[in-house]
């Protein structure tokens, strides 16, 4: 029985399934990387930017500087990492589906960084080349098999 995949992804197997930019900003005010609130409401902010929804937070602030903080979204995630030292921060934004823009929260996120340049990528996230076929785990699926043999010979 052939299914499709699961997660962002629904019922449809799309090609692209995402959008990914990775985003470093340099010359950044190192009060506004190493406070908290502000880089937390800032992913909150990038977040409705990107048309995306919120669903959870993390962050984690390391002593004597840096942050690291995850928006976790139903259409995958937004992560920085900073280095407030150096006016540093490392930035994933990933979505999926067609209704959000991670580049669009890239951009608020370079304002509110205040950041001097920046650089940007944006991969397109692709899954396989065919649909996968899943089985119920009583029964192995051949494509999987197949995979397997061929990794291990």
């Amino acid at each position: 029985m052939l299914h499709s995949l699961s997660g962002q992804l629904g019922e449809r197997f799309l090609a692209p399934v995402g959008s990914h930019c990775i985003l470093e900003l340099y010359d950044c005010s190192e009060d506004l990387l190493n406070n908290a609130d502000f880089v937390q409401q800032s992913l909150r902010d990038a977040a409705k930017q990107a048309n995306a929804t919120l669903l959870n937070e993390v962050l984690h602030q390391f002593e004597p500087h840096g942050i690291t903080a995850l928006a976790l979204l139903s259409e995958s995630h937004i992560s920085i990492h900073t280095w407030p030292e150096v006016g540093y921060a490392a930035l994933d934004v990933f979505t999926c589906g067609s209704h959000t823009d991670p580049e669009e929260a890239c951009r608020y996120l370079i304002k509110a960084f205040r950041a001097g340049r920046h650089s940007m990528k944006n991969l397109r996230r692709n899954p396989p080349p065919m649909a996968l076929s899943l089985c119920p785990s009583s029964a192995p699926s051949s494509v999987v098999d197949e995979l397997v043999a061929s990794a291990t010979a």
